[in-house]
Parts: C-alpha cells; structure tokens; sequence
C-alpha cells in the first residue's frame, strides 16, 4: 500500500517500497494524466529515473526527498515530459545521466538531454542497495527504454505502459510491430509490479501486457473494417470509424498511433499508399485484401 508523506505545498513522497519513492510532476493533462512520475530509487545512494518536465516546484520536491544522495539520473525516453530537468539535476548534484539520446525525430523531443555513452540493452545499474536493469523497449518511441528493479521485482515501465489508457505510437521512430515485440520481451522479466510513467502502480503484469497486445489487435480490426466502410482515403477520414470510442478531443494524438497501424498493415502487405505527402495525415491509403 502506498504512504505519503508531504515535501512541498504542491508535492508529495509515496513511498511505494522500501527502496522505491514517487514524486508525480504537476503537469497534469489528458495524455499525462494526473502527471508524470519521477521515481527515487535507493537510500543510501539515490537514482532519480524520469527527472520530468523542468518545473521549479518539481524540481526543488525532487533534491529535498533526494536529501544529497542523488548518484544517478535515468531516462526511459527522451520526450519533454520526462526528460528536461535531467541536465539541472545532474549539474546540481554531480550524478550520472543514463539514457539513450538516439534522436527519434519527432516534435515532442527533448534535446537537452545529453549522455556521454547511450546504454544498451541488459546494462546493469548496480548499487550495494539495487540492480536496475535497462530492457530495451522501442515502440511508444525508438529510444525507449523500461528498467527493471531486481530487488522489488518491479518494471519501470516509461510510456510504454500506462495506468487508464494506451500510450501514442509516434512514427517514424514509433513502430507498432516494434510495441508489440517489446510487450513479449517484458512479459520474460519476473515483475509483479509495473510502476508506469504515468499513472499509479499496476499489479499482475501478464494481465497489463495482455490486455494491451489484445487491445492493439482489436484496434488493427478496427483499422480495416475502418477502410473498407470508408473506401480509399487519408488518416483524417479513417479517423471517426476507427476511434469511435474515444473522445474527439484526443484525435491529434491518436492520428499518430492509426499511422503507425496503417505502416503495419503495409508491412503486412493488407494496405498500401496511393499518394505520398509531405504531411503524413495526408497520403492517400486503400486496403490491397477485401
């Protein structure tokens, strides 16, 4: 059961083990709901994992609960709500930075974070305390990565899983069949627990990652009964048909995880492009099956 313990007027400290602590950044929104987590991990020596957004009243939450024992800050991706105050922490305390900074390309990046070498997969933070173990994990987008707590048995999940709702598939970097592989490769680690980015922690992995593999396949149904209701057509039209039961409000976004099946389905040979566009919610699609 999670405790809390009040740091500031606007944050607080769950503690969610003896080892792992969460501060959730106020940057509450639609896609990062009640905001995103920065995890502390360790006592004696402290990673910080997800620094977040460069928000002063975060960041101050995050070196009074780190109370001088910063060692490390790691990322799980690069995209600006978990990433941009990594450089302040670690100038400010000395730590390390661990992440990965292949540069996906899309708009949401943060390119102020910076490492002197990129980890790989199967690298091991190892503390008298911990081991973290960096699970490469490409989908949400090409340079995520989730971390793995030996001691608690429990998954950093980043965005590749959240609490309440799916995580946007943003391509080029982004790659459905890449969602899905990595799905299988975290269902192989003994987790009990997944500590997503957003969201609170999430028992009985297997039935998270199941549920979400079953999910992307019914949402790839979706896409082609979408298409063959709709004829030929852009992303814009395939959208209503093939998100019908999520709010409007969030088609920017889902625009990006439909382009992501429709490469897919292109893949897969069951759909291709007719017209190219420099706009990518403007080429031209059509099923090649009936």
């Amino acid at each position: 059961m999670t405790t809390t313990d009040t740091v500031t007027a606007t944050a607080t400290v769950d503690q969610f083990s003896p080892l792992v602590r969460r501060i959730a950044a106020p940057n509450g929104s639609v896609m990062t709901g009640a905001g995103t987590n920065t995890f502390l991990i360790g006592r004696d020596e402290v990673a910080v994992l997800d620094p977040g957004p460069d928000y002063e009243s975060h960041y101050q939450a995050i070196l009074t609960a780190g109370a001088g024992r910063i060692k490390w800050v790691v990322v799980t991706h690069t995209h600006k709500d978990h990433s941009p105050l990594a450089a302040r922490l670690a100038a400010e305390t000395g730590a390390k930075l661990m992440g990965c900074v292949l540069r996906p390309g899309d708009e949401f990046q943060d390119t102020s974070f910076h490492v002197d070498t990129d980890i790989r997969h199967g690298d091991r933070l190892e503390t008298a305390e911990f081991t973290l173990e960096a699970v490469f994990s490409p989908g949400h987008v090409g340079n995520h990565f989730c971390y793995f707590l030996h001691e608690d048995a429990l998954l950093f999940a980043g965005d590749h899983i959240m609490d309440g709702s799916t995580v946007v598939i943003l391509p080029p970097s982004g790659d459905m069949k890449d969602y899905l592989d990595s799905l299988g490769v975290l269902e192989k680690y003994p987790a009990t627990g997944i500590a997503p980015g957003h969201g609170n922690l999430m028992p009985n992995p297997r039935k998270v990652i199941d549920t979400l593999r079953r999910h992307r396949l019914m949402r790839e149904q979706k896409v082609l009964a979408g298409m063959r209701k709709t004829g030929p057509g852009t992303i814009m039209d395939f959208l209503p048909a093939v998100y019908d039961d999520v709010d409007p409000k969030v088609f920017f976004y889902a625009r990006f995880s439909l382009w992501a099946h429709l490469l897919k389905l292109e893949r897969d040979g069951l759909a291709r492009r007719t017209r190219h566009d420099v706009e990518f919610d403007h080429e031209l699609w059509e099923l090649t099956v009936n």
